[in-house]
């Protein structure tokens, strides 16, 4: 990518030597080109067949990520087996035929998500669920049928899904349950005779309720959950005979324990459980289904080993790599594993690992480009909140800003909080484009779990009930005293920064609390949240009674003035520091109102805001392209209000559906790369 100078180049620099102090003195750190960070991966998501012979993973055709398969022992062999040309391929399974290959995608970000099947032979592609309009997911794949897998359809009726019968060989779609319209299950559990066994639904108090399905397709009640337990609470698939479930259950307890129901009996047995986070992943054998060991992630991922048969596969596997492993996936004689070595200051590691000779083979990283460079360590954290609550937290320096290697830098630095979305999710330790990125620039990063974050038991997802721009701000605001504190943060060059709930939050920020955040970055972040609510997906609506107990109910005149208090949207007036807004038209979650209503609002009140729009994205932007036309606004935008160091906007425009409705002329060199692209 050329580096021309120009006019943008100028004002980074100025912003540059203004405001970056020691770090961007010592000069000794390169920029990291946005392209490496953030486009696509060379390698990911990569996949053994069921018959342990071939290795699968999604890789760039000509820019565009697609399914690409390999003898698994002649990688350089690959050959690319599907021809997607705009926007990508990011969700693929194998068939239990070794033959096939499944893969799901939608159009242009609107999350309906269709189902193609790939014969291997011929590169041929067909598809299995040819219905516009509707979404797809794959309900249950078996070794016992090989050439077919059940899919959950929503066509019939976009709020529920029937589930479909799907052969990927010939195509062949049979029904063979038809959800009942006045019982609006919103998911079904099947095992691997391909049998429906039991089916949840929301009930009107917010919990869930989970109902037995016979042979005769009856239903019967078989357990209640409450609202306060149903982020914590569910069960998943079952053990070779048929008669064990697994779940995880926080009823009776805070966190989620790992528990197994037999369901002949009715006696459920704890199989592991950890006081200060929820069971996480479950490693079940790929036939007998037993669990053999479970993660619990607090701060860093720990794992509970179940069957002595895989305890000396572990202690190797944790000495292969300095990082957190997961297991993507095992041949169905269990000989071949696939792993995925998560490292904080380095690319995501693969590995072939032979498990009947104990030893792991290295097979490459998912971005090649980032290996060697240099990457700065994320620093897990506790940081207490106001009221008591241990907000567990995840931080990054700049390299070379803390000589003594204490966790602090040598001098307070330009920080962005950057908040995770959800808000039913969570931060990691780990690698993160956004951290490395900020960090290569110049800037501290933190991000924190609040209040509502998952993870860490109901009692701390409860605490963040009706607490939106409340207690959950609290907690971010309680992070940001605690970095100023530590000598890690300067209080005056302070930005925001998230997506989704955290495009929320930033818009929060720069509203309710307009004198503590220097600027702010909203990406598909709600301004509204009656309007939020009332344009959710049909498929979201069977869950709309929990939504009002965790959020507020927006189907009342109280609720709605409540949802009012605590929307951006009402306090439009007292945003005072800059804002950049990042949306994309087809967001079936977060709909482009928000972003438009709120840009709306301020032009009427000649508030400044710079307004970036693509038309062919959803939640997020999928296309490596518009991230990095949205990120070199971005750059640009947090070293004019920050000071940290600036990549100019080049050719980062080319190939993107880049809009900017509003306020182009707000960020250096935006304008000239618009007109020149």
């Amino acid at each position: 990518m050329s580096k021309t100078p120009c006019l943008a180049a100028c004002c980074g620099t100025i912003a540059l030597i203004v405001g970056s102090s020691a770090f961007a003195q010592r000069g000794a750190i390169p920029l990291i080109d946005r392209e490496v960070l953030f486009g696509n991966p060379d390698r990911a998501s990569v996949q053994i067949s069921p018959d342990g012979r071939q290795l699968a993973w999604l890789g760039p055709k000509e820019g565009v990520l697609n399914v690409w398969v390999a003898p698994v022992n002649d990688i350089d062999a690959a050959q690319c087996v599907t021809n997607d040309t705009y926007r990508g391929i990011r969700n693929y399974t194998w068939a239990f035929n070794n033959s096939h290959i499944v893969y799901l995608q939608d159009t242009g970000g609107d999350e309906n998500f269709l189902a193609y099947s790939v014969n291997l032979s011929s590169n041929e592609t067909q598809p299995l669920t040819p219905f516009e309009g509707s979404r797809v997911t794959i309900q249950q794949t078996s070794w016992k049928y090989p050439d077919e897998m059940i899919l959950a359809i929503n066509k019939r009726n976009p709020a529920i899904f029937d589930l479909y019968r799907a052969n990927v060989v010939t195509g062949e779609l049979k029904l063979i349950r038809e959800n009942p319209d006045e019982m609006s299950f919103t998911s079904w559990i099947t095992d691997e005779d391909f049998n429906v066994r039991l089916a949840q639904k929301f009930s009107m108090d917010g919990g869930n309720e989970w109902y037995t399905v016979n042979e005769d397709g009856s239903t019967e009640l078989w357990q209640k959950v409450s609202m306060e337990d149903t982020l914590t609470t569910g069960w998943g698939g079952f053990d070779k005979t048929g008669s064990v479930l697994y779940g995880i259950d926080s009823r009776d307890r805070d966190t989620g324990a790992a528990t197994a129901t037999n369901l002949k009996t009715g006696k459920t047995t704890i199989l592991a459980s950890d006081p200060r986070a929820d069971a996480g992943g479950f490693v079940s054998h790929p036939t007998e289904n037993t669990v053999q060991a479970i993660s619990f992630t607090y701060d860093r991922v720990k794992w509970t080993i179940l069957d002595d048969a895989i305890s000396d596969d572990f202690a190797y596997l944790r000495t292969v790599a300095d990082g957190d492993f997961n297991i993507t996936s095992r041949s169905i004689d269990d000989k071949t594993w696939t792993l995925a070595y998560v490292l904080d200051s380095g690319p995501v590691e693969y590995y072939l690992y032979d498990n009947e000779h104990n030893k792991a083979k290295f097979l490459f990283t998912n971005r090649t480009k980032l290996e060697n460079l240099p990457l700065a360590k994320m620093h897990p954290t506790i940081i207490k909140s106001r009221d008591g609550l241990n907000l567990v937290g995840y931080y990054t320096l700049p390299v070379q800003t803390d000589t003594d290697e204490d966790g602090i830098p040598d001098e307070p630095l330009a920080t962005v909080l950057f908040v995770h979305g959800g808000p039913w999710a969570r931060d990691s330790w780990g690698y993160n484009p956004y951290h490395q990125w900020l960090a290569n620039r110049g800037y501290a990063v933190l991000s924190v779990n609040y209040r509502g974050s998952t993870g860490f038991g109901k009692n701390f997802i409860n605490a963040g009930n009706h607490e939106w721009a409340a207690k959950m701000h609290n907690d971010l605001l309680d992070a940001v005293d605690w970095a100023i504190g530590k000598g890690i943060a300067d209080e005056t060059r302070i930005g925001i920064m998230g997506g989704s709930y955290g495009g929320y939050a930033t818009l929060v920020g720069v509203t309710f609390t307009p004198d503590k955040f220097a600027c702010g970055v909203d990406i598909v972040g709600p301004s509204n949240i009656i309007t939020l609510l009332n344009t959710i997906p049909p498929y979201w609506k069977p869950a709309m009674e929990l939504f009002k107990r965790r959020v507020g109910d927006h189907t009342t005149e109280e609720g709605r003035e409540f949802l009012m208090s605590r929307s951006p949207i009402s306090r439009v007036d007292q945003i005072k520091k800059p804002l950049l807004i990042g949306q994309g038209a087809n967001d079936p979650r977060v709909n482009q109102d928000e972003s438009d209503q709120i840009v709306k609002a301020m032009r009427k009140k000649n508030i400044p805001v710079t307004y970036v729009l693509f038309p062919d994205e959803g939640h997020g932007f999928a296309r490596p392209e518009n991230r990095m036309a949205f990120n070199a606004v971005t750059e640009g935008f947090l070293a004019q209000h920050l000071g940290g160091r600036y990549q100019p906007i080049d050719d980062d425009f080319n190939g993107s559906t880049v809009t900017i409705p509003e306020g182009a002329n707000q960020v250096p060199g935006v304008t000239d790369a618009l007109n020149g692209r």
